[in-house]
């Protein structure tokens, strides 16, 4: 067996271990004992009452040879025992009934001529798990790197078990942004009116190089060391639900990194997709759902690597779909858990994953999952949402679903002054006359921007107007919106020719010495440059957030909003008017993004406006009475709220 110190000892595991559950008692000289045959056990623990098979994964030197049986109360055995390709490893499926008593279990390893004992720990679920409710069209998401948000323990920027350290001038390394800097500014996040936050991947990552993003997994089971603990990430969970924010985490099935411990000895040989030498997938989508695609194709897009520091899992070997089912569900009952960001959804086996949604839901029924189909094109991102009648029957069982196409219509719309036909607003009108292709609208993530594209401020050449038109679309518009780090005061990049290091700016004031703190009013009031120097006229940071704040803070309560209908109009002049309304209620948007000023054309909206009443202006809060002589100014947006 190949030794695995890339990434976290045994010891630590075995801490790790003692330290999820709710009180076990062990045995230390059999842990001892069993730490000279035992380097893993995963999942690191379990609970009464789960709906999901238990199957537990066993690795250490030979351990394939050993016969293993379960010692302590009734009700938790061993039903059937798998071996793999390398004699080191040992899958255990493991029968708990509804009579098991919470506690401390032993497996019994037998073999060799010798017997020595592990213990594991079964705790008691926590009562309402399973009816834990999720993110929806209620919230707003607030989307965070860790690494560049906040440092608030400067101890753990570098870690002896891993290889990255921390450089905060490293374009591309690590900053030292951390949980403890996130879990200190959770009051300014739940201030500007968040409800739920999804933090970019915090488990380990040991790459040698661009750790820091997270997406190259060497440890499922543990939070990266460099950005805290397990108990820690559980605290954060804890701490934000206290200040009303549910949690999102961010998964990734698809892939693993290369320093990942289980590389240097695979469980079985097609635990990863491999090939004679390195082969990259082909990012063809579209084999998914293509009646014409090939069988060569298809292989090349789910098989192929995404990039060659993460190797591309197989999920058609059911002990890696198992041992992924296990881990969200894991993660969901030990930390609380209010819902997953699936990455690079479509690169995964859509059968196995179908499964895995399946299996996660069924755990916890009202939980939503949304996966990142990145696409423009409206039919192949409709394809992906569970429920959706497609043609060949498939049902990926996938909650939500991240609206790309929107996206691309605003990043391509708002910065544009052409009057040109399907330019400007029109290409907004247009993207959302084709809602009518997706099974629920409910279910759809609305974004701007985020983490893996340039940052809304550069596509508005840091036009502050338009960063407002931006904001209240995402504030009024039907689906789940999120809002990345910084954009509620128009981040711009550092380098935009560097790539995705230069989006992924430090938080000013996140960091002890930085000259500016965004964080306070103080500091968003005397800023007058952008986060990367660029000019920004004076008060416009901190006019920025307070227009963000006013509008997510008023959406919270605004259930046309979240449950509301839509109702749009089209214009060839740059402008853009909808309405979001219910049986009680109506919240009129018009949006200006020409040059010039513009009257709203209140008579075409009859159908809808006639008696519409108690107009306020949700920015100034004052009353307002729209018709045809109302003037809309260049590049600024109307929000009104009327009873119905």
């Amino acid at each position: 067996m190949k030794k695995t110190g890339n990434i976290l000892m045994m010891s630590m595991a075995v801490a790790a271990l003692h330290s999820c559950g709710n009180g076990g008692i062990f045995d230390p000289d059999s842990v001892q004992d069993a730490g000279n045959h035992i380097s893993r056990v995963e999942p690191l623990s379990w609970w009464t009452g789960m709906k999901t098979p238990l199957q537990l994964m066993v690795y250490g030197e030979g351990i394939g040879e050993y016969d293993v049986r379960i010692e302590g109360a009734d009700g938790v055995e061993v039903k059937s025992v798998h071996k793999a390709d390398s004699p080191n490893y040992l899958f255990i499926d493991v029968v708990i009934s509804d009579t098991a008593v919470p506690g401390t279990y032993w497996m019994v390893f037998s073999g060799n001529g010798e017997s020595f004992k592990y213990p594991y720990e079964i705790a008691a679920r926590e009562a309402g798990s399973v009816s834990r409710g999720s993110f929806s069209t209620a919230d707003m998401i607030y989307l965070i790197m860790p690494d560049r948000f906040a440092n608030g323990d400067p101890s753990n920027d570098s870690s002896p078990d891993m290889a990255e350290k921390a450089d905060r001038s490293a374009f591309f390394g690590r900053h030292g942004g951390d949980i403890q800097g996130i879990i200190d500014h959770l009051d300014y996040i739940a201030d500007l009116g968040a409800t739920a936050v999804w933090c970019t991947p915090m488990l380990a990552d040991n790459e040698p190089e661009d750790s820091y993003h997270g997406y190259a997994c060497a440890d499922y089971y543990h939070i990266d060391p460099r950005f805290g603990s397990n108990a820690l990430y559980r605290e954060f969970v804890d701490k934000a639900h206290e200040h009303g924010l549910k949690v999102i985490m961010d998964v990734v099935t698809n892939h693993c990194g290369a320093a990942h411990w289980w590389m240097e000895d695979l469980p079985f040989h097609d635990w990863i997709h491999q090939f004679p030498e390195y082969t990259g997938t082909n990012i063809c989508f579209s084999t998914n759902m293509d009646p014409n695609a090939s069988k060569y194709d298809l292989n090349l897009q789910e098989s192929g690597w995404f990039v060659p520091s993460m190797p591309d899992m197989n999920l058609d070997n059911p002990f890696v779909l198992n041992y992924f089912r296990q881990w969200a569900v894991w993660w969901t009952e030990y930390a609380g858990l209010d819902g997953f960001r699936v990455d690079t959804y479509p690169y995964n086996e859509k059968g196995p994953m179908s499964e895995w949604c399946a299996s996660v839901l069924e755990e916890y029924p009202s939980f939503n999952i949304v996966g990142e189909c990145w696409t423009s094109s409206i039919p192949q991102l409709a394809y992906w949402q569970g429920g959706n009648a497609n043609r060949d029957g498939f049902d990926s069982h996938l909650p939500s679903i991240m609206d790309f196409p929107l996206q691309e219509a605003i990043c391509k719309g708002v910065p544009s002054d052409s009057h040109a036909w399907g330019e400007g607003m029109v290409r907004v009108y247009d993207c959302l006359s084709h809602d009518f292709v997706y099974h629920d609208l409910s279910k759809m993530m609305i974004f701007a921007g985020n983490h893996d594209m340039d940052r809304i401020g550069d596509v508005l050449r840091q036009n502050p107007d338009r960063q407002r038109i931006v904001l209240a679309m995402m504030a009024t518009m039907r689906g789940i919106p999120q809002i990345f780090y910084g954009d509620e005061m128009m981040f711009v990049s550092k380098d935009r020719s560097q790539g995705h290091g230069g989006l992924r700016v430090d938080f000013p004031g996140g960091w002890a010495g930085d000259e500016t703190d965004f964080f306070t009013e103080d500091g968003r009031a005397a800023a007058n440059a952008g986060t990367d120097g660029k000019p920004v006229p004076q008060g416009q940071i901190a006019a920025l957030h307070d227009y963000t704040r006013t509008l997510f803070q008023w959406r919270k309560g605004k259930k046309v909003i979240h449950d509301g209908k839509t109702m749009h109009f089209l214009s060839r002049d740059n402008t853009y008017a909808y309405f979001r309304y219910d049986d009680t209620d109506a919240v009129f948007v018009f949006i200006n993004n020409s040059r010039g000023k513009k009257h709203v054309p209140w008579s075409h909206y009859v159908e809808i406006a006639e008696g519409l009443h108690d107009g306020r202006n949700v920015v100034t809060g004052e009353p307002v009475t729209v018709s045809d002589t109302t003037v809309v100014g260049p590049r600024q947006v109307l929000v009104v709220e009327y009873r119905r």
